[in-house]
């Protein structure tokens, strides 16, 4: 990410000084088919502009962040509600817009060029992932707690913003398969979850995955378009086998990419017969490396390899990676340490410089692939898996109801009705016992 700071002095919002506590982020798209981020700074830096006043804008044509005010500068961004103003809590970020888009009344536009326009919308999200990851970590905030990383559209239904509907109405009428479920989740992967004991920032490689499986595959077809079915049909045992051991199961996957060529095996000391999607046992240049009877078992070696490196908690499983004893465990607890040349200790998985940034960078790009918005199951009831301890309850199907105060924990649950609703991308389930209704994002059907 590019960040230019181009603070607004003259704007009178700049010279009001009000400062602001930051309790969360609002994104926002500007409303008008303007991608240059340079021309909002102009016209906004002005003593007579005392409409608007934003923290930054993200440049469509390259994704260039500008920061427009301070950070816990008081913003005028996005007006107020029944409940107050967004303004004395959140700091509002625009994303700029294609040009190629006419509106043709409210949120409603044209488009006479998609592949443009969708581009540029990429673009400006996965900055926005990268600002508001560096934002979250700044400011001590969790992008997945309640109300913390909000959409204008969300600010208005929770009562503290104007009615607007950006920035989501963008994303659909684009077809697009972002909503602010996933940009979320994708903010909570580029902050990597946690920090490493040394205080160097990384990507947590223990932890429950944020891709989805359909995302892995969307990925996959497009960087390899001549990928086997076989390995298609594969990648949900990088979830399941990962979720099996705490390992995040998408940054396994990342990794196979990597090794494997994105499974072309161009170039790799492996071939896919060998079921080693890793590189495993590949100790020097023409060393064939270790084989498994089944690619569920390749996988399987290959996470709990990786928890080697990651962790110094026993195994769940019967180990049967056959290197697992030569790692020295817990040595790299983020992805970035995978690589010998950047771990602190030298040791690593890989000799190759820039290796666990490789895998981050691939990560990123699987995030933002197609597939985040996962059709809800057909039929119920049927049963989900919770991973995590701090799945919310709702009163309703959405973000947009009243939280219970409660939540799921780790277990097994039941869902009896599934209903579509803002805040979720795999839509929300209700809980047989009554309690209430949760994402099914972060919920595993079993």
């Amino acid at each position: 990410m590019k960040l230019v700071e181009s603070i607004l002095t003259k704007n009178p919002c700049y010279t009001a000084g009000r400062k602001i506590t930051v309790k969360g982020l609002m994104l926002h798209s500007v409303g008008c088919p303007q991608p240059s981020a340079s021309v909002f700074v102009k016209n906004w830096n002005s003593a007579s502009y005392s409409s608007a006043c934003v923290h930054g804008f993200i440049d469509g044509n390259d994704g260039t962040v500008y920061q427009t005010l301070p950070w816990d500068h008081r913003g005028w961004h996005c007006g107020s509600g029944s409940k107050g103003s967004g303004n004395n809590t959140h700091i509002g970020v625009e994303m700029c817009e294609p040009a190629c888009i006419k509106y043709t009344g409210g949120a409603n536009f044209t488009c006479s060029d998609t592949a443009t326009a969708k581009a540029v919308a990429q673009r400006t999200y996965q900055a926005a992932v990268e600002l508001f990851a560096m934002l979250c970590e700044k400011y001590g905030l969790d992008p997945l707690a309640d109300g913390v990383v909000i959409s204008h559209k969300e600010g208005c239904a929770r009562g503290i913003a104007s009615n607007h509907g950006d920035p989501e109405h963008l994303w659909t009428q684009l077809g697009l398969p972002y909503t602010m479920s996933t940009f979320r989740a994708a903010v909570k992967a580029a902050m990597g979850g946690s920090t490493a004991p040394s205080g160097v920032s990384g990507t947590k490689i223990m932890g429950v995955a944020v891709a989805t499986a359909e995302q892995m595959q969307t990925y996959l077809k497009a960087k390899n378009p001549a990928v086997a079915q076989s390995v298609l049909d594969m990648v949900p045992l990088y979830l399941s086998e990962g979720a099996a051991e705490g390992v995040r199961g998408d940054i396994a996957f990342a990794q196979s990419c990597l090794e494997t060529g994105n499974f072309g095996f161009a170039g790799s000391a492996v071939t896919l017969d060998q079921n080693n999607f890793c590189g495993m046992g590949v100790t020097a240049n023409g060393m064939k490396g270790n084989s498994f009877s089944t690619p569920q078992l390749g996988i399987r070696a290959q996470v709990q390899h990786l928890k080697a490196y990651a962790s110094t908690e026993p195994l769940k499983g019967e180990c049967i990676d056959p290197r697992f004893k030569y790692v020295v465990r817990g040595c790299a607890e983020v992805v970035e340490w995978l690589g010998q040349k950047e771990n602190p200790q030298g040791k690593g998985w890989a000799t190759g410089a820039g290796y666990g940034e490789k895998i981050v960078t691939i990560l990123k790009a699987i995030l933002a692939a197609a597939g985040g918005a996962a059709p809800a199951p057909a039929a119920v009831p049927f049963t989900v898996k919770v991973s995590i301890p701090d799945l919310r309850i709702r009163s309703g199907p959405g973000t947009d109801t009243a939280a219970t105060g409660k939540f799921t924990g780790v277990g097994v649950f039941t869902i009896t009705e599934v209903k579509d609703g803002p805040g979720s991308a795999k839509s929300w389930g209700r809980l047989k016992s009554g309690a209430g209704w949760i994402s099914l994002d972060y919920a595993q059907k079993i």
